[in-house]
Protein backbone atom coordinates (compact mmCIF):
# COMPACT_ATOMS: atom_id res chain seq x y z
CA UNK A 1 0.00 0.00 0.00
CA UNK A 2 2.97 2.01 0.89
CA UNK A 3 4.51 1.97 -2.58
CA UNK A 4 1.04 2.56 -4.47
CA UNK A 5 0.64 5.59 -2.20
CA UNK A 6 3.91 7.08 -3.62
CA UNK A 7 3.61 6.88 -7.30
CA UNK A 8 -0.14 8.47 -6.53
CA UNK A 9 1.61 11.10 -4.93
CA UNK A 10 4.33 11.35 -7.23
CA UNK A 11 3.12 10.42 -10.69
CA UNK A 12 -0.54 11.19 -12.53
CA UNK A 13 -2.58 7.91 -13.07
CA UNK A 14 -5.36 10.14 -13.99
CA UNK A 15 -3.66 11.92 -17.23
CA UNK A 16 -1.52 9.25 -17.88
CA UNK A 17 -3.85 6.40 -18.48
CA UNK A 18 -6.18 8.29 -20.68
CA UNK A 19 -3.23 9.56 -22.58
CA UNK A 20 -2.13 6.08 -23.25
CA UNK A 21 -5.84 4.62 -23.88
CA UNK A 22 -6.15 7.29 -26.76
CA UNK A 23 -2.83 6.76 -28.17
CA UNK A 24 -3.84 3.04 -28.93
CA UNK A 25 -7.54 4.05 -30.16
CA UNK A 26 -4.79 6.59 -32.36
CA UNK A 27 -3.21 3.22 -33.47
CA UNK A 28 -6.23 1.15 -34.14
CA UNK A 29 -7.95 4.32 -36.33
CA UNK A 30 -4.76 4.73 -38.59
CA UNK A 31 -4.04 0.84 -39.36
CA UNK A 32 -8.08 1.01 -40.25
CA UNK A 33 -7.68 3.86 -42.69
CA UNK A 34 -4.30 3.29 -44.13
CA UNK A 35 -4.34 -0.96 -44.61
CA UNK A 36 -6.04 -0.83 -47.52
CA UNK A 37 -4.60 2.80 -48.61
CA UNK A 38 -1.91 2.09 -51.41
CA UNK A 39 -0.69 6.36 -51.11
CA UNK A 40 -0.43 5.33 -46.58
CA UNK A 41 1.56 2.18 -47.07
CA UNK A 42 3.81 2.39 -43.85
CA UNK A 43 2.12 4.92 -41.96
CA UNK A 44 1.01 2.61 -39.47
CA UNK A 45 4.21 1.11 -38.64
CA UNK A 46 5.87 5.13 -38.79
CA UNK A 47 2.91 6.15 -36.14
CA UNK A 48 3.97 3.14 -33.78
CA UNK A 49 7.73 4.24 -33.61
CA UNK A 50 6.42 8.06 -33.56
CA UNK A 51 4.37 6.72 -30.42
CA UNK A 52 7.02 4.15 -28.81
CA UNK A 53 10.04 7.30 -29.05
CA UNK A 54 7.38 9.57 -27.32
CA UNK A 55 6.54 7.84 -24.46
CA UNK A 56 9.82 7.63 -24.20
CA UNK A 57 10.69 11.21 -23.92
CA UNK A 58 8.00 11.39 -22.19
CA UNK A 59 9.47 9.91 -19.05
CA UNK A 60 12.79 11.81 -19.71
CA UNK A 61 11.48 15.03 -19.87
CA UNK A 62 9.25 13.77 -16.29
CA UNK A 63 12.89 13.16 -14.62
CA UNK A 64 14.69 16.33 -15.50
CA UNK A 65 14.97 18.89 -12.87
CA UNK A 66 12.15 21.37 -13.13
CA UNK A 67 14.06 24.54 -13.09
CA UNK A 68 15.36 23.82 -16.57
CA UNK A 69 12.03 24.53 -17.88
CA UNK A 70 12.13 27.85 -16.83
CA UNK A 71 15.51 28.15 -17.57
CA UNK A 72 15.52 27.03 -21.39
CA UNK A 73 11.86 28.99 -21.89
CA UNK A 74 13.78 32.07 -24.21
CA UNK A 75 16.10 29.49 -25.71
CA UNK A 76 13.27 27.52 -26.93
CA UNK A 77 11.66 30.31 -28.04
CA UNK A 78 14.34 32.17 -30.10
CA UNK A 79 15.34 28.69 -31.54
CA UNK A 80 11.11 27.63 -32.57
CA UNK A 81 11.52 31.67 -33.89
CA UNK A 82 14.73 30.96 -36.14
CA UNK A 83 13.29 27.38 -38.01
CA UNK A 84 10.00 29.27 -38.52
CA UNK A 85 11.87 31.74 -40.53
CA UNK A 86 14.08 28.62 -41.73
CA UNK A 87 10.82 27.10 -42.99
CA UNK A 88 9.63 30.09 -45.19
CA UNK A 89 12.82 29.80 -47.13
CA UNK A 90 13.79 26.19 -47.33
CA UNK A 91 10.66 24.25 -46.46
CA UNK A 92 8.78 21.89 -48.18
CA UNK A 93 5.19 22.54 -49.04
CA UNK A 94 2.15 20.16 -48.37
CA UNK A 95 -1.47 20.86 -49.23
CA UNK A 96 -0.68 24.53 -50.51
CA UNK A 97 1.41 25.64 -46.98
CA UNK A 98 5.63 25.47 -46.58
CA UNK A 99 5.05 24.29 -43.47
CA UNK A 100 8.00 21.01 -42.89
CA UNK A 101 11.53 21.11 -42.45
CA UNK A 102 13.63 18.19 -43.75
CA UNK A 103 16.99 16.51 -42.17
CA UNK A 104 17.20 13.65 -44.34
CA UNK A 105 14.46 11.05 -43.68
CA UNK A 106 13.53 13.15 -40.51
CA UNK A 107 10.38 15.87 -41.30
CA UNK A 108 9.09 17.75 -38.80
CA UNK A 109 7.00 20.79 -38.18
CA UNK A 110 8.75 24.13 -36.49
CA UNK A 111 5.34 24.97 -35.66
CA UNK A 112 5.12 22.38 -33.29
CA UNK A 113 8.40 23.25 -31.42
CA UNK A 114 6.68 26.82 -32.26
CA UNK A 115 4.48 26.11 -29.70
CA UNK A 116 6.32 24.21 -27.32
CA UNK A 117 8.50 27.33 -27.30
CA UNK A 118 5.59 30.01 -27.21
CA UNK A 119 3.71 28.51 -24.62
CA UNK A 120 7.43 28.65 -22.11
CA UNK A 121 8.04 32.17 -23.00
CA UNK A 122 4.84 33.32 -22.19
CA UNK A 123 4.63 31.86 -19.10
CA UNK A 124 7.96 33.17 -17.77
CA UNK A 125 7.20 36.13 -19.09
CA UNK A 126 4.08 36.35 -17.43
CA UNK A 127 5.48 35.11 -13.79
CA UNK A 128 8.58 36.99 -14.13
CA UNK A 129 8.62 39.39 -10.52
CA UNK A 130 4.94 39.56 -10.43
CA UNK A 131 4.52 41.74 -13.28
CA UNK A 132 1.14 43.64 -13.42
CA UNK A 133 -0.33 42.33 -16.84
CA UNK A 134 -2.31 45.44 -17.22
CA UNK A 135 0.25 47.72 -17.31
CA UNK A 136 0.14 48.76 -21.15
CA UNK A 137 4.13 47.54 -21.93
CA UNK A 138 3.36 44.35 -20.05
CA UNK A 139 0.46 43.74 -22.45
CA UNK A 140 2.07 44.95 -25.04
CA UNK A 141 5.06 42.57 -25.08
CA UNK A 142 3.19 39.66 -24.25
CA UNK A 143 1.10 40.01 -27.09
CA UNK A 144 4.62 40.58 -28.88
CA UNK A 145 5.48 36.53 -28.01
CA UNK A 146 2.39 35.47 -29.52
CA UNK A 147 2.09 37.45 -32.69
CA UNK A 148 5.26 36.88 -33.62
CA UNK A 149 5.13 32.88 -34.63
CA UNK A 150 1.41 33.85 -35.85
CA UNK A 151 2.61 35.99 -38.30
CA UNK A 152 5.25 33.48 -39.83
CA UNK A 153 2.84 30.69 -39.72
CA UNK A 154 0.10 32.89 -41.72
CA UNK A 155 2.86 33.47 -44.19
CA UNK A 156 3.85 29.60 -44.79
CA UNK A 157 0.13 29.57 -44.80
CA UNK A 158 -1.35 27.99 -41.89
CA UNK A 159 -4.21 29.19 -40.91
CA UNK A 160 -5.18 26.84 -38.38
CA UNK A 161 -2.66 26.25 -36.42
CA UNK A 162 -2.24 30.05 -36.09
CA UNK A 163 -5.77 30.09 -34.43
CA UNK A 164 -4.10 27.97 -31.62
CA UNK A 165 -1.50 30.56 -31.09
CA UNK A 166 -4.19 33.24 -30.94
CA UNK A 167 -6.19 31.01 -28.12
CA UNK A 168 -2.92 29.74 -26.01
CA UNK A 169 -1.80 33.26 -26.11
CA UNK A 170 -5.23 34.72 -25.12
CA UNK A 171 -5.71 32.33 -22.69
CA UNK A 172 -2.64 32.63 -20.60
CA UNK A 173 -3.46 36.47 -20.61
CA UNK A 174 -6.72 35.88 -19.53
CA UNK A 175 -5.17 33.83 -16.51
CA UNK A 176 -2.73 36.17 -15.72
CA UNK A 177 -5.18 38.59 -14.47
CA UNK A 178 -5.69 40.93 -17.49
CA UNK A 179 -8.83 42.66 -16.78
CA UNK A 180 -12.22 42.55 -18.54
CA UNK A 181 -11.97 45.91 -20.16
CA UNK A 182 -8.20 45.01 -21.61
CA UNK A 183 -9.37 41.10 -22.25
CA UNK A 184 -12.48 43.16 -24.19
CA UNK A 185 -9.91 45.16 -26.53
CA UNK A 186 -8.05 42.22 -27.73
CA UNK A 187 -10.68 39.92 -28.31
CA UNK A 188 -13.85 42.22 -29.84
CA UNK A 189 -11.86 43.18 -33.70
CA UNK A 190 -11.75 39.26 -33.48
CA UNK A 191 -15.56 39.28 -32.72
CA UNK A 192 -16.34 41.80 -35.62
CA UNK A 193 -14.32 40.00 -38.12
CA UNK A 194 -15.62 36.86 -37.30
CA UNK A 195 -19.21 38.43 -37.74
CA UNK A 196 -18.15 40.54 -40.94
CA UNK A 197 -17.97 36.50 -42.42
CA UNK A 198 -22.02 36.59 -41.93
CA UNK A 199 -23.27 39.50 -44.10
CA UNK A 200 -23.91 43.46 -43.55
CA UNK A 201 -26.51 42.79 -40.70
CA UNK A 202 -24.71 40.63 -38.28
CA UNK A 203 -21.36 43.03 -39.15
CA UNK A 204 -23.26 46.55 -37.96
CA UNK A 205 -24.80 44.29 -34.72
CA UNK A 206 -21.34 43.48 -33.84
CA UNK A 207 -20.56 46.78 -33.81
CA UNK A 208 -23.68 48.23 -31.87
CA UNK A 209 -22.55 45.11 -29.25
CA UNK A 210 -18.96 46.94 -29.30
CA UNK A 211 -20.40 50.59 -28.61
CA UNK A 212 -22.81 49.26 -25.94
CA UNK A 213 -20.19 47.27 -24.26
CA UNK A 214 -17.70 50.34 -24.05
CA UNK A 215 -20.65 52.33 -22.58
CA UNK A 216 -21.25 49.97 -19.81
CA UNK A 217 -17.19 50.18 -19.59
CA UNK A 218 -17.45 53.78 -19.03
CA UNK A 219 -14.22 54.75 -20.69
CA UNK A 220 -13.10 58.39 -21.29
CA UNK A 221 -14.05 59.70 -25.03
CA UNK A 222 -10.33 59.05 -26.32
CA UNK A 223 -9.83 55.45 -24.98
CA UNK A 224 -13.30 54.81 -26.45
CA UNK A 225 -12.50 55.92 -29.66
CA UNK A 226 -9.97 54.74 -30.42
CA UNK A 227 -10.90 51.02 -29.65
CA UNK A 228 -14.16 51.67 -31.83
CA UNK A 229 -11.87 52.32 -34.90
CA UNK A 230 -9.59 49.60 -34.06
CA UNK A 231 -12.80 46.91 -34.62
CA UNK A 232 -13.99 48.98 -37.40
CA UNK A 233 -10.66 49.05 -38.76
CA UNK A 234 -9.73 44.79 -38.49
CA UNK A 235 -12.94 44.27 -40.48
CA UNK A 236 -11.77 46.65 -43.48
CA UNK A 237 -8.10 45.15 -43.07
CA UNK A 238 -9.64 41.26 -42.89
CA UNK A 239 -11.53 42.20 -46.02
CA UNK A 240 -8.47 43.05 -47.57
CA UNK A 241 -6.55 40.13 -46.14
CA UNK A 242 -8.83 37.94 -47.36
CA UNK A 243 -7.97 38.68 -51.28
CA UNK A 244 -4.45 37.39 -50.74
CA UNK A 245 -5.38 34.05 -48.92
CA UNK A 246 -4.98 31.25 -51.55
CA UNK A 247 -8.04 29.83 -53.50
CA UNK A 248 -8.43 27.43 -51.16
CA UNK A 249 -8.50 29.01 -48.03
CA UNK A 250 -10.91 31.46 -49.11
CA UNK A 251 -12.92 28.16 -50.28
CA UNK A 252 -12.60 26.55 -46.72
CA UNK A 253 -14.01 30.05 -45.35
CA UNK A 254 -16.87 29.99 -48.03
CA UNK A 255 -17.66 26.13 -47.52
CA UNK A 256 -17.74 26.56 -43.49
CA UNK A 257 -20.01 29.36 -44.22
CA UNK A 258 -22.32 27.00 -46.12
CA UNK A 259 -21.37 23.14 -46.94
CA UNK A 260 -23.55 22.39 -49.57
CA UNK A 261 -22.07 25.14 -51.94
CA UNK A 262 -19.47 22.82 -53.19
CA UNK A 263 -20.50 19.76 -52.25
CA UNK A 264 -17.94 18.06 -55.02
CA UNK A 265 -14.89 20.27 -54.08
CA UNK A 266 -13.98 22.20 -50.69
CA UNK A 267 -17.20 20.70 -49.23
CA UNK A 268 -16.73 17.57 -49.55
CA UNK A 269 -14.00 16.29 -46.85
CA UNK A 270 -16.77 18.07 -44.33
CA UNK A 271 -20.30 16.24 -45.71
CA UNK A 272 -18.36 12.93 -45.99
CA UNK A 273 -17.13 12.73 -42.70
CA UNK A 274 -20.16 13.89 -41.12
CA UNK A 275 -21.99 10.86 -42.80
CA UNK A 276 -19.31 8.32 -41.76
CA UNK A 277 -19.90 9.48 -37.84
CA UNK A 278 -23.80 9.55 -38.84
CA UNK A 279 -23.60 5.97 -40.72
CA UNK A 280 -22.24 4.46 -37.56
CA UNK A 281 -24.90 4.06 -35.60
CA UNK A 282 -24.71 3.23 -31.65
CA UNK A 283 -21.99 0.66 -31.83
CA UNK A 284 -20.35 1.07 -35.32
CA UNK A 285 -19.74 -1.23 -38.52
CA UNK A 286 -16.82 -3.05 -36.70
CA UNK A 287 -13.33 -2.78 -37.54
CA UNK A 288 -11.72 -2.45 -40.58
CA UNK A 289 -15.68 -2.65 -41.73
CA UNK A 290 -16.56 1.29 -42.20
CA UNK A 291 -17.57 1.54 -45.72
CA UNK A 292 -16.30 5.41 -45.91
CA UNK A 293 -13.18 4.36 -44.04
CA UNK A 294 -12.35 1.32 -45.87
CA UNK A 295 -13.40 2.83 -49.44
CA UNK A 296 -11.19 5.53 -49.15
CA UNK A 297 -13.74 8.13 -49.45
CA UNK A 298 -12.47 10.67 -47.49
CA UNK A 299 -8.95 11.60 -48.30
CA UNK A 300 -6.19 11.54 -45.79
CA UNK A 301 -8.64 9.95 -43.18
CA UNK A 302 -5.57 8.98 -41.04
CA UNK A 303 -4.69 12.59 -40.06
CA UNK A 304 -7.49 15.43 -39.39
CA UNK A 305 -10.32 13.27 -40.26
CA UNK A 306 -9.70 10.25 -38.09
CA UNK A 307 -12.46 11.22 -35.78
CA UNK A 308 -14.83 9.74 -38.37
CA UNK A 309 -12.97 6.76 -38.77
CA UNK A 310 -13.88 5.93 -35.07
CA UNK A 311 -17.03 7.03 -35.28
CA UNK A 312 -17.66 4.78 -38.06
CA UNK A 313 -16.63 1.72 -37.39
CA UNK A 314 -17.07 1.65 -33.49
CA UNK A 315 -20.23 3.85 -33.35
CA UNK A 316 -21.52 6.29 -30.63
CA UNK A 317 -19.51 4.60 -27.97
CA UNK A 318 -16.17 4.50 -29.71
CA UNK A 319 -16.75 7.95 -30.22
CA UNK A 320 -18.27 8.51 -26.36
CA UNK A 321 -15.13 6.97 -24.77
CA UNK A 322 -12.71 9.42 -27.16
CA UNK A 323 -14.31 12.53 -25.77
CA UNK A 324 -14.59 11.00 -22.38
CA UNK A 325 -10.95 10.22 -22.47
CA UNK A 326 -10.34 14.20 -23.62
CA UNK A 327 -12.63 15.09 -20.74
CA UNK A 328 -11.16 13.19 -18.47
CA UNK A 329 -7.66 15.00 -19.06
CA UNK A 330 -8.66 18.58 -19.58
CA UNK A 331 -10.49 18.08 -16.11
CA UNK A 332 -7.45 17.13 -14.45
CA UNK A 333 -4.71 19.42 -16.18
CA UNK A 334 -7.59 22.18 -14.63
CA UNK A 335 -7.38 20.90 -11.25
CA UNK A 336 -3.58 20.59 -11.75
CA UNK A 337 -3.33 24.37 -12.37
CA UNK A 338 -5.17 25.40 -8.70
CA UNK A 339 -2.31 22.92 -6.80
CA UNK A 340 0.72 23.80 -8.30
CA UNK A 341 2.48 26.56 -6.13
CA UNK A 342 4.46 29.02 -8.31
CA UNK A 343 2.93 31.01 -11.49
CA UNK A 344 5.20 29.77 -14.14
CA UNK A 345 4.06 26.05 -13.45
CA UNK A 346 0.43 27.27 -13.29
CA UNK A 347 0.65 29.29 -16.69
CA UNK A 348 2.15 26.14 -18.37
CA UNK A 349 0.16 23.96 -17.55
CA UNK A 350 -2.88 26.53 -18.81
CA UNK A 351 -1.16 26.37 -21.72
CA UNK A 352 -1.07 22.73 -22.25
CA UNK A 353 -4.43 22.59 -21.82
CA UNK A 354 -5.22 25.40 -24.54
CA UNK A 355 -3.27 23.81 -27.04
CA UNK A 356 -5.01 20.23 -26.84
CA UNK A 357 -8.39 21.77 -26.24
CA UNK A 358 -8.35 24.20 -29.14
CA UNK A 359 -7.02 21.04 -31.00
CA UNK A 360 -9.46 18.77 -29.64
CA UNK A 361 -12.55 21.35 -30.63
CA UNK A 362 -11.35 22.27 -33.72
CA UNK A 363 -10.94 19.08 -35.32
CA UNK A 364 -14.29 17.43 -33.90
CA UNK A 365 -15.60 20.68 -34.80
CA UNK A 366 -14.41 20.12 -38.15
CA UNK A 367 -15.74 16.40 -38.39
CA UNK A 368 -19.40 17.15 -37.35
CA UNK A 369 -19.60 20.00 -39.33
CA UNK A 370 -19.45 22.83 -36.79
CA UNK A 371 -16.11 24.40 -37.44
CA UNK A 372 -14.25 25.08 -40.86
CA UNK A 373 -12.12 22.49 -42.54
CA UNK A 374 -8.74 24.06 -41.33
CA UNK A 375 -6.57 20.92 -41.05
CA UNK A 376 -5.63 20.95 -37.45
CA UNK A 377 -4.84 17.05 -36.00
CA UNK A 378 -6.85 15.44 -33.05
CA UNK A 379 -3.80 15.27 -30.49
CA UNK A 380 -2.58 11.28 -29.98
CA UNK A 381 -4.86 10.13 -32.57
CA UNK A 382 -4.18 11.63 -35.46
CA UNK A 383 -1.16 10.68 -37.86
CA UNK A 384 1.73 12.75 -36.96
CA UNK A 385 5.38 12.52 -35.47
CA UNK A 386 6.45 15.97 -34.35
CA UNK A 387 2.59 16.71 -33.22
CA UNK A 388 2.80 13.35 -31.14
CA UNK A 389 6.00 14.40 -29.64
CA UNK A 390 5.90 18.13 -28.65
CA UNK A 391 2.38 16.95 -27.18
CA UNK A 392 3.90 14.39 -25.39
CA UNK A 393 6.56 16.52 -24.02
CA UNK A 394 4.22 19.10 -23.22
CA UNK A 395 2.42 16.57 -20.78
CA UNK A 396 6.05 15.11 -19.55
CA UNK A 397 6.50 18.60 -18.11
CA UNK A 398 3.27 19.14 -16.89
CA UNK A 399 3.30 15.29 -14.81
CA UNK A 400 7.06 16.99 -13.62
CA UNK A 401 5.00 20.04 -12.17
CA UNK A 402 2.74 17.91 -10.80
CA UNK A 403 5.67 15.02 -9.13
CA UNK A 404 7.35 18.45 -7.83
CA UNK A 405 4.34 20.22 -6.91
CA UNK A 406 5.23 20.05 -2.82
CA UNK A 407 8.57 21.49 -3.25
CA UNK A 408 7.62 25.22 -3.62
CA UNK A 409 6.81 27.63 -0.49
Amino acid sequence: MQINYKLKDRFDIAIFIPLVLLILFGLIAIYSSTVNHPLASGRFQQQVIAAITAIFVFFIVYSLPQQLFKSFAVTTYIISILLLIAVLFVGKTVYGAKSWLSFGPIGFQPSEIGKLGTILCLAHWLSYKNRDINNIKDIGIALLIGIVPIILILLEPDTGTAIVFVIITLSLLFWSGISLFALFVVLSPGIVVAASLFGTVTFILSLLFVVVALFLFKRDLFNSATVFVMNLGASFFFDYAFRFLKPHQQKRIETFLDPGADPLGSGYNALQAKLAIGSGGFWGKGFLQGNQTQLRFIPEQWTDFIYCVVGEEFGFVGSLLVLILFLIIFIRLLNLSSIAKDNFSVLVIIGVLSLLFSHFAINIGMNVGVTPVIGLPLPFLSSGGSSLLINMILLGMVMNIYKNRKQHT
